[in-house]
């Protein structure tokens, strides 16, 4: 199945009106760049986004035309130095971008999510040079769709207990095992997996699209992300050559330190869903009358929108302090784990809170409610789920480990 997605962009292109909310006046602690990185993205996506997203959706097609143009506005790996192709910005610069990213649509910013986060990031801290000089520019202008490969079908909060691993062949190493629910793998030309060594050490390879035995079978009737592009990554044997091993680093923390920067990410990109839906409601429940004036002039309404604009002002400022804790090099895992929990859960209360304005027409797709509060169905759960980050905050607070 295809879309016409030229007509669809003439057909609904002057229709995103979006601007943000800055209750507390954050825009004021932005840099110019900041502002510039954050509206051009904004530009972007009411231009190439909005217009298409909703049938995208309703079809569950992945729009894979935009990834090049990911590239071009610099949204693949806006934190990876500029040697390397990527934009060589700081932190905050970053969680701008997938904040409006995520405002077009979750599946968009997780696109941009998994490369710049979980593919660029562990090549260019792990990787060495001849890899990074070889991947980078490439996964950063969209030339090539990078995915990530950790969780399996028998583990996801636990990954230490993965069963993919590889065996010794000389100067390649045979890789078997399988990972799910990975983004991008339909369409990837590289993914970074992470497997186990003979000596049961996780370490993480590059495998390349074409390396025999490695397929990649696309998930189907989600009812979640529905413009994102998930499937599978199966290794039956793949020969992967030893120079295609991240050399730099062995061990969990290696996977779960491209989580972190991933979770940040997601924590800024929550915000941007939550504003679209606010930004919907308010609009809808001043254009909307019932008994005689419109439904924003009724308590219960003017309930809903304060709440839900007190919540989002909070997430602004735990992430705009994220962001700077980032850029200092002090930003702990367990920040970043609060950060991704709240703002996700704030994302996903906003996005029924403002259903209920709309009433029944939230569930139309006229509307981007229903798809937003669907797509952080997801969102609540990857990257570490909604109750994992809880313990993580509680082994902090208590020094006890429940995990175990």
């Amino acid at each position: 199945m295809t879309l016409d997605f030229e007509a669809l962009k003439e057909q609904n292109g002057n229709q995103d009106n979006f601007q943000h909310p800055d209750f507390y006046g954050i825009d004021d602690l932005l840099t110019e760049e900041h502002k510039l990185i954050r509206d051009s993205v904004r530009t972007w996506v009411k231009k190439e986004i909005s217009p298409i997203i909703d049938e995208c959706c309703q079809q569950a097609i992945f729009p894979n035309h935009i990834v090049p143009q990911l590239g071009e506005i610099g949204c693949f790996g806006p934190q990876i130095p500029a040697e390397y192709g990527g934009g060589g910005l700081d932190y905050i610069s970053y969680g701008l971008a997938m904040q409006e990213l995520e405002r077009g649509d979750s599946g968009i910013r997780s696109t941009a999510s998994v490369q710049g986060s979980l593919v660029m990031h562990p090549i260019n801290q792990f990787g060495s040079e001849e890899q990074k000089r070889e991947y980078l520019p490439k996964l950063a202008s969209g030339e090539y769709l990078g995915s990530f490969g950790l969780t399996e079908p028998n583990h996801g909060s636990d990954p230490g207990s993965m069963e993919t691993k590889f065996t010794d062949d000389g100067d390649h190493v045979i890789l078997n095992g399988s990972k799910m629910w990975i983004s991008n793998s339909p369409f990837c030309d590289i993914a970074v997996v992470w497997a186990k060594n003979p000596e049961g050490k996780v370490e993480g390879l590059i495998v390349e699209r074409g390396m025999e035995g490695f397929t990649t079978p696309t998930t189907h009737k989600k009812w979640s992300l529905r413009a994102s592009s998930t499937g599978e990554l199966v290794f039956d044997n793949v020969r992967v050559p030893k120079q295609n091993i991240l050399p730099n680093v062995k061990g969990l923390k290696g996977p779960l330190t491209c989580l972190n920067s991933a979770r940040y990410g997601i924590s800024w990109g929550a915000i941007g869903a939550a504003m679209d839906c606010y930004h919907t409601a308010v609009n809808y429940a001043k254009e909307r009358k019932q008994f005689g004036k419109p439904i924003g002039a009724f308590q219960l309404q003017q309930k809903k929108l304060s709440e839900m604009l007190t919540e989002i002002t909070k997430a602004q400022l735990l992430a705009w302090r994220l962001g700077n804790l980032m850029n200092q090099g002090k930003a702990t895992p367990v920040q970043i784990s609060m950060a991704k929990r709240n703002n996700v859960a704030m994302a996903l209360d906003v996005a029924r809170e403002s259903r209920q304005v709309l009433g029944a027409m939230g569930i139309s797709g006229d509307y981007p409610i229903m798809r937003h509060m669907a797509n952080l169905e997801s969102v609540i759960t990857y990257e570490g789920t909604h109750d994992i980050h809880l313990l993580i905050l509680g082994m902090e607070i208590t020094g006890e480990n429940a995990f175990a």
